[in-house]
């Protein structure tokens, strides 16, 4: 997902979608006390209502990570409104997502593939409209210790990263980033088994703790905490999509999409090509401004879900996104985005994505 990987012209309009799990989803800690009340609302946000000044009022979850910046893009643009829509945003993460649009609290999730294609497996008539982000913006942290040790900088080579690491200790909050590391560790000879000792942690914010300590050499997550580590000193981010192409959305297939029950989609129809068109106006505005240094509508934008990070740590994390110009999938897309999954070992048996889970149709 990022204007500094280079894709096909074509591949940018096909579905690349990102891992999900719970390090995709970054919740802010609101998450957990909203949920029962979304929950409790069931079958509320099932219609639509019209606000006062005419506009049709839609509720959308995001995760609270970089992934939500083009739906801040769209409101703060007015690209919303344009389509006569007024949003209100909350906070969900992975787990309560699905649950919040099964029961009507939400008419759109901003999902992982991987939460989306869990949500499918347990039976839950979902759909997704649009791919409104591509990439998998991973950051594989060292501690300051760790990276002296061992004469790492983050212009370190991927083999000479990898080599470091055998015999090391590293963090794991989540299946999938566990299992990304070891893709990485693989392809140099590293066996993430046998050559990595791995302490089992609760969250991101532990990896950062226990790093801190002591307790582990590294751990990978989603941007923008590593990069944030670094920011203030306390680790290096020795690798990342740039680095480890097969995190990239050209090869992994990975990225974000605008998740709908699909009996809102069937009911409501014009509201869903409206919210996909705005959200898509969004992607496109920042495919074409993110790198310009005078233009801080992203910037800001994504500091609304990324409340207190610096600009700088905002900026390369964006970077490591590509932001499609179009939201539209295809199945060669979803082939191998199912095919990156299956490789993390984290898909529900039997899970699968058919042309009656995802369509374009909602696209302008």
């Amino acid at each position: 997902m990022t204007h500094d990987i280079p894709t096909p012209p074509t591949a940018r309009r096909a579905v690349r979608l990102r891992p999900g799990g719970s390090s995709r989803f970054l919740a802010h800690a609101s998450a957990a006390m909203l949920a029962p009340a979304l929950l409790t609302a069931c079958g509320s946000g099932a219609g639509t209502t019209t606000t006062s000044d005419g506009l049709v009022q839609v509720t959308v979850g995001g995760g609270g990570s970089i992934f939500d910046t083009p739906l801040q893009v769209a409101e703060a643009n007015g690209y919303f409104r344009g389509q006569g829509l007024k949003i209100k945003f909350v906070t969900l993460t992975a787990a309560t997502g699905p649950s919040a649009l099964q029961s009507g609290s939400v008419q759109f999730f901003d999902s992982s593939p991987t939460g989306f294609v869990s949500a499918l497996a347990k039976g839950l008539p979902q759909i997704a409209v649009s791919a409104d982000g591509l990439g998998n913006p991973l950051g594989l942290v060292v501690s300051k210790k760790f990276a002296a040790s061992h004469k790492l900088t983050a212009k370190s080579s991927a083999a000479q990263v990898a080599k470091a690491l055998s015999g090391s200790t590293g963090g794991a909050s989540s299946a999938n980033t566990k299992a990304e590391a070891g893709i990485f560790l693989r392809k140099y000879g590293v066996d993430p088994g046998k050559k990595v000792k791995w302490v089992s942690l609760p969250s991101p914010a532990a990896d950062k703790a226990a790093m801190n300590s002591g307790q582990i050499d590294w751990f990978v997550t989603s941007e923008p905490i590593p990069l944030q580590i670094q920011d203030d000193g306390d680790g290096v981010v020795v690798a990342d999509p740039f680095k480890v192409p097969e995190w990239a959305a050209e090869q992994a297939g990975y990225g974000q999409l605008l998740v709908t029950q699909k009996s809102y989609a069937n009911a409501h129809p014009d509201v869903v090509k409206k919210f996909a068109t705005a959200v898509q106006q969004a992607t496109a505005y920042m495919d074409e401004h993110l790198k310009d240094s005078s233009d801080r509508t992203v910037l800001k934008a994504a500091q609304k879900s990324l409340k207190g990070v610096p600009d700088s740590v905002v900026q390369a994390s964006l970077q490591q996104v590509d932001w499609p110009v179009s939201g539209s999938m295809d199945a060669a897309g979803w082939k191998k985005t199912m095919a990156f999954l299956d490789s993390l070992g984290t898909l529900p048996a039997g899970a699968e994505v058919t042309t009656d889970n995802w369509t374009n149709k909602y696209l302008p």
